[in-house]
């Protein structure tokens, strides 16, 4: 019985999306013109097109360029993934909590296309 409640416990204080997700999520950065440019984001530096992993977290990301001809700045906007619903429809509380302590609850979208000139 001890081990039953104990499980249960750890089933209801863990969450879906922390469980299912890292901390980091992959994104496919590219640009409109397909040729190579250089950035940073969250202060690390990147050269595109490529996949970067980006840490999770509630606030949006900044994307920097600097090869000419490209738009400066992007915004990569932080939604809820859907995982954290989950939680939500079985009725843990404490999951849900925890996905939201670890920001693990979030995600940015998996694409991003910057634009650039020719």
């Amino acid at each position: 019985m001890k081990y039953a409640v104990a499980l249960l416990f750890t089933f209801l204080s863990s969450g879906c999306a922390t469980i299912l997700n890292d901390d980091t999520q992959k994104i496919n950065i590219s640009s409109s013109n397909a040729k190579e440019f250089k950035g940073t984001i969250d202060g690390f530096p990147f050269t595109g097109p490529g996949i970067i992993a980006v840490k999770r977290t509630k606030a949006d990301k900044i994307i920097m360029v600097e090869t000419p001809a490209c738009t400066k700045q992007m915004v990569l906007a932080s939604e809820v993934d859907t995982k954290f619903f989950i939680n939500i429809l079985s009725g843990g509380t404490f999951g849900s909590s925890t996905d939201y302590g670890t920001e693990k609850m979030w995600k940015y979208q998996e694409s991003v296309i910057i634009p650039c000139g020719t």
